[in-house]
């Protein structure tokens, strides 16, 4: 989308012609010949609709929205969980500004950094939208924004990036080093600018090398939503010398535990059959916290080893970063039986559950003779050299 799409779009005329066909089929609108720009118009309805649920607050504003922007945008809930405070903080990869936006609350000003030019003038429109006064747009690359804050003896209580992921040929990039801008390049200097520097990393990184690469004093956190993990974010500051690892849950909460984290999980007191099996969310698992989890608030449980499932027959009170199940019935997994015994009971789907275990769910489906998904639940697991199918029942949290 360029400039000139983003500034056709804050025109009274199209913002009118976006309001009337906000609930309308963006394909029916795109082949509208009564409506100017019709491409245009669709192609806002359409992301409209999608951020009533990820950005509410960009679609009660009725926010311009970029297609590729809106797609690579953190969502709401990931942006309010975010909770620095203070007087200046600087947003390096501004994009469509959700975490700018966020952050402004929390901070008495904020500096939005953005590279493409029709991206900062959207941001800009959309900040204005949305009442946030206090969010300065600036339109350069990072690197030279901060030489010239460098240069201006500027300080800020926070420094955030999140770089972009995606090659010039659209390629989804893990490596820090590979990402715009290449942040662990420019460390040095955004440690000189800032008490705090919060860097937002791909899901797929891994945990443990944050700190190779970030030193050990640097706080790591997984953030999951719905079961999915969204982010990995690394905080550095200037007075911390201890780090920690932890895992955030929507709707959940926070477990955070010192780094390096000490819990082993062995086969010792494994004694099924068990009451209830725990699935340990994305964000626990991701960050490899499912023993330590397990140790502080369930000693009671079993914690099969590689961050997979939990047995217990007790549960702790509050919140639990997974989801819990009763259980059917627990034993030792023998493919011929269990195939006859779904045969004999008449099952031809079953949700599959796999953590740990040799065979993915589309094989092991293929092998027992069924389908994947339907109302039977059936989690496998090894515990050492044992394999184990779990039969589950109702998810009760």
């Amino acid at each position: 989308m360029t400039t000139e799409d983003i500034l056709l779009l804050d025109t009274p005329l199209l913002r009118q012609l976006t309001e009337e066909n906000i609930g309308r089929d963006p394909n029916a609108v795109a082949l509208d010949k009564r409506i100017a720009h019709a491409g245009l118009v669709a192609t806002q309805v359409k992301y409209l609709q999608r951020a009533r649920r990820k950005l509410p607050s960009y679609y009660e504003a009725r926010a311009i929205l970029p297609p590729l922007a809106f797609e690579q945008s953190s969502s709401e809930a990931a942006a309010t969980r975010k909770s620095w405070r203070g007087d200046v903080c600087i947003d390096l990869t501004c994009g469509l500004g959700v975490d700018s936006f966020h952050l402004s609350r929390r901070f008495a000003r904020v500096i939005a950094v953005e590279r493409d030019a029709a991206l900062a003038r959207a941001a800009e429109i959309n900040f204005r939208r949305l009442g946030a006064d206090n969010i300065t747009v600036v339109c350069t690359a990072a690197e030279e924004f901060l030489n010239k804050f460098a240069a201006a003896d500027g300080r800020a209580d926070l420094i955030y990036a999140d770089p972009d992921r995606r090659s010039a040929a659209g390629r989804k990039l893990v490596l820090p080093e590979d990402c715009s801008p290449d942040i662990l390049q420019l460390l040095p200097l955004l440690k000189q600018l800032s008490k705090r520097t919060a860097v937002k990393l791909s899901p797929l990184f891994d945990v443990a090398e944050c700190f190779r690469l970030f030193g050990t004093g640097c706080n790591v956190e997984v953030f999951s939503l719905g079961g999915e993990c969204k982010e990995v974010t690394v905080e550095m500051s200037d007075t911390d010398t201890e780090g920690s690892l932890g895992a955030a849950i929507a709707g959940r909460g926070r477990w955070s535990y010192p780094y390096p984290v000490s819990a082993s999980a062995t086969t010792a007191g494994f004694a099924p059959p068990y009451r209830y099996t725990v699935i340990p969310d994305a964000a626990l698992r991701k960050a490899r916290l499912t023993a330590r989890y397990a140790a502080e608030e369930m000693p009671q449980a079993f914690a099969v080893p590689g961050d997979s499932y939990l047995f217990t027959n007790t549960l702790p009170a509050g919140a639990i970063p997974g989801k819990v199940f009763e259980v059917e019935r627990m034993e030792r997994f023998d493919p011929s039986c269990l195939k006859r015994e779904l045969r004999r009971r008449g099952i031809r789907s079953a949700d599959l559950y796999t953590h740990g275990f040799p065979l993915a769910a589309p094989e092991l489906a293929r092998r027992l003779g069924i389908r994947e998904g339907g109302s039977v639940r059936l989690a496998f697991t090894a515990v050492g050299p044992t394999l184990w199918v779990i039969e589950l029942k109702e998810v009760i949290l």
